[in-house]
């Protein structure tokens, strides 16, 4: 990666801004859900298709572009379509125009940087400088477990890739700033349903009936401590319960009562164990309460493990596009993400890209005030165009 090759990828996304902003506002405000992205596929597949580059629509939502030489080796660029089911409260002037529905997760923004590189990578193309295929993924559903990975890796989106990179949105990193870390970057993320019934009765009485908001109380605060006597803490364990539905009256021992959540594992041995022994650790607990206990674990996604060499790969990518200070280091996250699933299959690498202004607010992922700076948009063209070229 020359320092010319960087100069020109620098002019050819430079070129872009405009239009790439204009792209992520419009699918800003039109945020769809998981497999239902079609307004958000057909305006991307138009935007990419206007500068020839071709592409193959996936089933039922997202597609594939592909660029340079066909064959084996290639180099997949992913980025996720999808949006959350959450009110937005940005007060950004391009904000959400669905009730209930927003981008709080940048994938919009995601999806402007792929498209963007996407452009650049065929301009380099048409002058002959890119030397390897590149296969640029908009994939449907990343929110929705186990993930919409695993559905297009069936649609063939692995075949001839040597590599995979893709990159997230940081609001904790400064616009410029890439986080990289070796190995697991994320963690694994599956979900516990736990549903509770008994015969009900009267609160007077508790001792006639199984007492549903009692054993759901001690589901909530004794999972937890089960598993961390259970499993290696070394390799850390983390359930959490995002909500709890039981009866209707204060003097009213409910019948039914469910509380969901989700378990997130740093290690992928651990994440093999710890639903099925959070499962037998429920049911144990919730035993002499006399309800009956059903506890469903949907398995999720496992952690995302970065190779060693992908990571040097965008480290270098980072450095040529951004400057020697670009890459910086970051933690593993107790977050999921599905592009785990394509690192099962091919080695490869996830960034964190920065997008918070310097000195501004520190915002957090899937929270409806989120904001992310579209300075953004073009240091993750670069970083992701540069990437590819050395992949």
């Amino acid at each position: 990666m020359s320092p010319t090759t960087a100069e020109y990828v620098r002019d050819l996304t430079g070129d872009l801004v405009a239009a790439l902003v204009e792209l992520r506002r419009e699918l800003h405000r039109h945020p769809e859900l998981g497999f239902g992205e079609h307004r958000s596929t057909a305006r991307v597949a138009a935007f990419l298709e206007a500068a020839g580059i071709e592409t193959r629509l996936l089933s039922p939502t997202g597609l594939v572009a592909e660029i340079g030489p066909q064959g084996e080796g290639r180099v997949l660029l992913r980025a996720d379509l999808d949006a959350l089911p959450l009110q937005e409260r940005s007060r950004e002037p391009f904000s959400s125009e669905v009730p209930g529905i927003s981008h709080a997760c940048g994938h919009d923004v995601h999806t402007a940087i792929a498209a963007g590189a996407a452009r650049v990578l065929k301009e380099l193309h048409d002058d002959g400088l890119l030397t390897r295929g590149v296969r640029v993924l908009f994939q449907p559903a990343e929110e929705v477990q186990p993930g919409g990975a695993r559905h297009v890796m069936d649609q063939g989106v692995l075949d001839g890739v040597a590599r995979a990179f893709s990159l997230h949105c940081d609001p904790r990193l400064d616009v410029g700033r890439v986080g990289l870390k070796e190995g697991a970057i994320t963690a694994s993320s599956d979900t516990l349903r736990v549903t509770l019934s008994s015969l009900g009765g009267h609160t007077s009485r508790p001792h006639l009936t199984g007492d549903i908001v009692f054993a759901l109380g001690q589901v909530i605060t004794q999972t937890g401590a089960v598993l961390n006597r259970r499993l290696d803490p070394r390799h850390g364990t983390s359930i959490t319960w995002g909500a709890v539905h039981a009866g209707n009256a204060a003097n009213v021992i409910p019948e039914e009562g469910v509380v969901y959540g989700t378990l997130r594992c740093l290690d992928s041995a651990v994440w093999e164990i710890a639903g099925p022994l959070a499962a037998q650790a429920i049911t144990q607990i919730v035993a002499p309460y006399e309800v009956d206990c059903d506890v469903e674990h949907v398995v999720g996604l496992p952690p995302v493990v970065n190779g060693e060499d992908e990571t040097v790969i965008l480290r270098e990518a980072a450095r040529a596009a951004l400057g020697l200070e670009a890459a910086v280091p970051t933690e593993q996250s107790l977050g999921g993400e599905d592009f785990a699933w394509f690192l099962t299959r091919v080695p490869g690498a996830m960034a964190r890209l920065g997008t918070r202004e310097p000195g501004g607010v520190t915002y957090d992922l899937h929270r409806g005030d989120a904001r992310f700076s579209e300075a953004a948009i073009p240091v993750g063209v670069r970083f992701l165009a540069m990437a590819a070229l050395a992949g």
